[in-house]
């Protein structure tokens, strides 16, 4: 790899070559000053993002050494939470205050809806997600088993009537019309700036015409039919020739929901970027995404096509006005973390940059591009969305780094916004101090399951043996947990100017269950949750007509506020009585789940991908499955539940199934054909059996390591 000497900074040439040739013209930034201004503050914050890392370590000495001295005893929660205190783990909380941040675009302020994450390393699904702001339900609902019964790849006419009667009724709940119902309207029109709606010769309007917004063609014979509710758009397609539409009673072809509001274009849990060559793939990616030129070549059935950004969709208000809605979700960027060194730049001591250091001045240069064709944001922001922060301290230190992006790009203070994510067990507990930190560009906090149980597995380690995870979700801590991040978000204002999220729905092949149950998260006051691809964005959305989210949050800040010391209840087995059977069912189901994922991530540098469970269930799976599996199986061993021969048999069993699982893929390489030469294997077996001293419990360093040593093998 040939380097670059520059200001004191050894640079990989792939990344100088795109930064200085791709990512800075047409930014006005002069590349010297770039680089000069870059070198002087990685060098002022490389030490201090080093500092917090051991600031971790001993925090967690001193936690391991607590439990410890009191095994065998009950935890008194007050002597614990003094304890916590001591050590500055849990900080005072100082006085209310409400976030002051400003120039947010409204899919993050005011508008409540779908959010979904894409491995940024992939163009063609970061087009897909991109583009996954609006999505057709006839299309939707067709193809997935939210419509019950048999599936057809081609045009069947019973499927197509119970898709078009599910969306009737959607229509009819959200849109109700003054008589009708939407199943026996025969004609739409426009009559004056009303939506007219005609049951053969009785006229019909909406009950709420406000709801009414715009249309495409001509006031008698509309082409489309925009109307709102929620603050979330349909577009209802008229077109009496196509397949649907000529035999619709009111020529109605499909009905297109605005689905994905905003996209993670993710740089972390869901990539393997482990180099400069895996870095500048990511970074090149996002920066198409900025300047709106991104395009993905794709073959599909023998089918050569471009993927590319869609454009705004345009419309006639009812006023009589040309409008246009905006054709692509809104686009934040996940970077990497405080923990993780890359080594596309090493500095004058021999050690790698932290790569949250270089993701936060790379990833905003490149979004200067929006800031002058306004592609993405309307507002001139940048979204960061920083994972795995451990409290105040470290979320103020992501501010610092932050300003000094602005000032060497030279953009005003505050255009960079950031989201928190609340999956660290110090940074629940002093949720409001960290929110406080940052009140000036704060857009977002969230709940995670994975990660969120991962880093309380492990900093409670020393304190027992830990519950089976499917427990987890039914325990104190986790339920107050999701109640408290609201809580505290809407006690800082965060309604009508920031997102509360909630997680991941990870089972992409069964959105029925989804639709039954992710109904959840917008009852439970937060304005955006996860979904793995487009079409379980359109399918949430509908979620989102049926609660008005901003409502749900008024009555929730009415409700008396989670109690931090139930978060602090730790979900340990005090006397497990486990058989043989159960534990090994266990074991078996977390050593298949790390596995799956792992040989993907090692030998093809895959970081996100639907991956079959022991149940042969597809799961929409990244990094956080890997920490709350390998800390748990590490957890058990420490404490003696299993005994390592038993998990190494349990390891080759599961990786057996995996290879039989992965049969299929040309690319595949069996684990079970060389154990002792698999290095898929190996990391695996590293996660479980180093998993008590890898730090925070992270899956990183291990995964880094072996992937480097994978690509330099082949």
């Amino acid at each position: 790899m040939k380097i670059i000497d520059k200001n004191e900074l050894k640079i990989s040439s792939t990344l100088f070559e795109f930064i200085n040739n791709e990512a800075i013209p047409g930014t006005n930034i002069e590349s010297e000053d770039f680089w000069s201004k870059f070198s002087k503050f990685v060098y002022e914050l490389a030490p201090l993002n080093k500092d917090l890392i051991k600031k971790r370590e001993i925090i967690q000495q001193k936690i391991d050494q607590w439990h410890k001295s009191n095994q065998g005893k009950e935890i008194d929660k007050k002597e614990y939470s003094d304890f916590l205190k001591s050590i500055s783990y849990l900080i005072e909380e100082k006085q209310d205050f409400i976030i002051e941040t400003s120039n947010v675009d409204e899919e993050i302020s005011s508008i409540a809806g779908p959010q979904l994450v894409v491995p940024v390393d992939n163009a063609r699904y970061a087009l897909n997600a991109a583009n996954a702001r609006w999505g057709s339900l006839y299309d939707t609902l067709y193809g997935t088993d939210v419509i019950k019964g048999k599936r057809y790849s081609e045009y069947n006419a019973e499927r197509a009537k119970k898709v078009i009667e599910y969306v009737r009724n959607f229509l009819d709940e959200s849109f109700p019309l003054s008589i009708s119902s939407w199943m026996e309207i025969t004609k739409i029109k426009i009559e004056d700036k009303r939506l007219l709606l005609l049951k053969e010769s009785e006229k019909n309007y909406l009950k709420n015409e406000n709801q009414f917004i715009g249309y495409n063609g001509e006031k008698d014979n509309p082409s489309s039919i925009l109307i709102k509710n929620n603050n979330l758009h349909i577009d209802i397609l008229i077109n009496d020739k196509n397949e649907v539409g000529k035999n619709d009673k009111a020529s109605i072809a499909d009905v297109i929901a605005e689905s994905a509001l905003s996209t993670i274009v993710d740089n972390e849990d869901s990539v393997a970027a482990v180099d400069a060559e895996d870095k500048v793939k990511c970074y090149r990616n996002w920066l198409g995404l900025m300047k709106g030129d991104l395009i993905a070549n794709i073959e599909k059935n023998g089918k050569k096509f471009v993927r590319k950004l869609n454009p705004n969709r345009n419309y006639t208000s009812k006023n009589g006005q040309k409008m246009s809605l905006h054709g692509r979700a809104l686009l934040l960027n996940r970077n990497v973390g405080h923990l993780m060194t890359n080594p596309a730049i090493i500095l004058k001591d021999g050690s790698e940059i932290p790569e949250g250091i270089m993701d936060a001045f790379i990833s905003t240069l490149c979004a200067l591009h929006d800031f002058k064709n306004k592609n993405n944001s309307r507002t001139g922001s940048v979204y960061i969305v920083k994972p795995k922060m451990h409290g105040p301290e470290e979320v103020s230190f992501t501010n610092t780094l932050f300003e000094k992006v602005e000032e060497t790009l030279g953009i005003k203070k505050f255009s960079i916004k950031v989201g928190i994510m609340d999956e660290e067990r110090r940074t629940t507990v002093n949720l409001k101090e960290c929110i406080r930190k940052v009140k000036e560009r704060i857009v977002f906090i969230n709940t995670g399951f994975l990660d969120r149980t991962g880093d309380e597995m492990h900093t409670s380690f020393e304190a027992g043996p830990m519950i089976f995870k499917g427990e987890m979700k039914k325990s104190l801590w986790l339920n107050t947990y999701e109640d408290w991040n609201v809580d505290v978000g809407l006690k800082c204002g965060f309604s009508g100017k920031a997102q509360i999220g909630k997680g991941m729905w990870a089972m992409p092949d069964q959105m029925a269950n989804m639709m039954e149950q992710k109904i959840g998260h917008p009852k439970s006051g937060a304005n955006c949750a996860w979904v793995p691809s487009p079409t379980a964005a359109t399918l949430h959305a509908l979620h989102y007509h049926r609660v008005n989210v901003f409502n749900e949050q008024k009555k929730i800040k009415t409700r008396k506020q989670a109690n931090v010391n139930d978060i602090l209840e730790i979900p340990k087995a005090d006397r497990p009585n486990w058989s043989i059977e159960d534990i090994n069912r266990e074991l078996e189901n977390n050593a298949q789940g790390i596995l799956g994922y792992v040989v993907r991530w090692i030998d093809q540098g895959i970081g996100c991908s639907k991956v079959p469970d022991i149940n042969n269930i597809g799961l929409m799976e990244d990094r956080a499955t890997l920490r709350i599996s390998s800390q748990h199986i590490a957890n058990w061993l420490h404490h003696g539940i299993c005994k390592e021969e038993q998990v190494m048999d349990v390891m080759k069993k599961m990786a057996k199934t995996v290879d039989s699982q992965n049969a299929n893929d040309p690319k595949y390489k069996k684990m079970s054909d060389d154990f002792a030469n698999s290095t898929a294997f190996s990391a695996a077996c590293d996660l479980v059996f180093k998993g008590r001293v890898q730090p925070s419990g992270y899956t990183e360093p291990l995964l880094h390591k072996k992937r480097l040593e994978k690509k330099l093998n082949n």
